[in-house]
């Protein structure tokens, strides 16, 4: 077997857990497997490296701030790659440009455009445990670029489809998917299976264990996908097209603290000005999530307002300010102090009632609904971010997911 493993930053944080990732990938190769290993930066590296950069400058260009977050993860490999060789194994340690990993050219936020797997097979066959830095790739300049946070998730299952692998593998420090944040709901549940379309969800709306464009990989190249604890034995979560649910109506609850909300006041009521505005969002490569419009009033005035990752939000507000005449609005305000809550589930699709009970479990605790957004399978609310953990609890007890069991 071909088995892709990733190791996230906490799984290699110090020497002894170094350690005993490097005897579990060991153990793998040991069982007649060729392993390829994807790390992460160890511990907070790249919070560290993000501090050292504003230290320097407040606001550095994503170009050099690619050049300098790559390096946490070839610490990482290099580092890897003497403890397998103390131990007696053998392995080699690879960067993105050494493994031929080619992406878009967008600095912070790359996607993967291509991977060359010639140099990759040739190690494997010469005996080594291959270990190749996650999270970065090169652009059309030969730049070292990044996936964004999380990406080595994707540079796991990206490997694993371009390899055609039989397994990939994703250690991170908890036991596989939760119908919560464990650390938020004491009740929350593991999973022992969950789809690609809810798992995208998921990751997509705030739950931290997967990268979401991991999961859009996934399902596209069918990379058979498990998540797992790298300090136990316990089986973890498969993650895969089609599964019974465990009969469950909502899978799981998201919620995302990481949002800011723009208003844009005044804005004349005429067709084409939401054209406008989200038109210069993506020229801004800047991700809107809800999306809010209010009907027109006497003056023929409206509003809009969405949604976006605080990181985006000094690039949107400085685009804005720049073409306020042209997008013709009265003025713009934004929030910091907002935060996403979500329910996910297949179930969701063909039971009616959800939405419902979702509201009043929110009107239970008291909390306050700024803006909704829906799909088929799930349903997005703003609140008010200090409020988002008591919402998770509030939800998480309203669809009683910690009893729920598998038929």
């Amino acid at each position: 077997m071909l088995i892709v493993q990733k190791y996230g930053g906490s799984s290699v944080a110090n020497p002894e857990r170094v350690f005993n990732v490097a005897k579990r990938i060991m153990a793998a190769q040991a069982e007649g497997n060729d392993v390829v290993v994807v790390l992460s930066a160890q511990g907070k590296t790249t919070d560290g490296l993000i501090a050292k950069a504003k230290e320097i400058n407040p606001k550095p260009s994503r170009r050099e701030m690619d050049m300098l977050l790559a390096t946490g993860e070839q610490q990482s490999v290099a580092l890897m790659a003497m403890a397998i060789a103390h131990l007696g194994g053998k392995a080699i340690s690879l960067n993105a440009a050494q493994v031929g990993i080619t992406t878009t050219q967008n600095y912070s936020n790359a996607r993967i455009r291509h991977i060359n797997t010639e140099r990759i097979m040739t190690e494997l066959e010469n005996g080594n445990i291959v270990l190749v830095t996650g999270f970065q790739g090169i652009n059309q300049f030969g730049d070292l670029t990044t996936l964004g946070r999380g990406g080595s998730d994707t540079s796991a299952v990206a490997l694993a489809a371009a390899l055609d692998a039989d397994i990939c593998e994703i250690y991170t420090d908890v036991d596989g998917v939760f119908t919560a944040d464990p650390r938020v709901v004491p009740g929350a549940r593991k999973l022992d299976v969950i789809s690609y379309d809810e798992m995208l969800e998921l990751a997509s709306l705030g739950a931290k264990v997967l990268h979401c464009r991991s999961v859009e990989l996934a399902k596209k190249y069918n990379v058979k996908l498990i998540v797992r604890n790298s300090m136990s034995d316990d089986k973890g979560t498969e993650v895969k097209e089609e599964c019974k649910m465990e009969r469950m109506l909502v899978s799981g609850v998201a919620t995302d603290k990481n949002v800011s909300r723009i208003s844009l006041i005044g804005i004349e009521n005429v067709p084409g000005k939401a054209f406008e505005i989200f038109r210069l969002m993506a020229k801004e490569k800047v991700s809107v999530d809800i999306i809010l419009q209010d009907v027109g009033n006497a003056e023929n005035k409206q509003n809009i307002s969405f949604t976006i990752g605080e990181e985006d939000l000094d690039i949107a507000l400085k685009a804005l300010d720049k073409n306020r005449a042209h997008l013709g609005f009265e003025r713009v305000e934004h929030d910091e102090t907002v935060a996403k809550i979500s329910i996910v589930g297949a179930g969701m699709a063909t039971n009616p009632g959800i939405a419902s009970m979702f509201f009043e479990a929110l009107y239970d605790a008291g909390i306050n609904i700024h803006m909704i957004s829906t799909s088929e399978i799930k349903i997005t609310v703003l609140v008010d971010e200090n409020d988002v953990d008591e919402a998770a609890r509030a939800v998480h007890d309203k669809f009683k997911l910690a009893s729920v069991h598998a038929e």
